[in-house]
């Protein structure tokens, strides 16, 4: 079993910046896919980031490209996500995710196998 747990969201002014981690616990997701995902109020929960074990290959959703930057330390078993030039449309309850499968990213949330509680990120204007 995988624990995961989120951390950094908050409440920040439209342009400003968050640093979500998502530590994990219980058994090294050093083989593991990590995403991020978000859900806003009344909209499906997405993948906004992804990351392959070795962080050899990302993924991000077309809306936070050249904002948002997932990384990982397998070594402290926690993955980041930096979001700059953060906007009101980012705000959404975000979710950490592990996916045994390592070498790919899943799209869907169906191909994760642990899931973190969740993070408030409120972007105000």
């Amino acid at each position: 079993q995988v624990q995961l747990v989120e951390s950094g969201g908050g409440l920040v002014q439209a342009g400003g910046s968050l640093r979500l981690s998502c530590a994990a616990s219980g058994r090294s997701i050093g083989s593991y896919s990590m995403g991020w995902f978000r859900q806003g109020p009344g909209k499906e929960r997405d993948l906004v980031a992804g990351i392959t074990w070795d962080g050899g290959s990302k993924f991000y959703a077309d809306s936070v490209k050249g904002r948002f930057t997932i990384s990982r330390d397998n070594a402290r078993s926690t993955v980041y996500l930096q979001m700059n030039s953060l906007r009101l449309e980012d705000t959404a309850v975000y979710y950490c995710a592990a996916a045994k499968y390592g070498s790919q990213v899943p799209g869907l949330d169906v191909g994760y196998d642990y899931w973190g509680q969740g993070t408030q990120v409120t972007v105000s204007s």
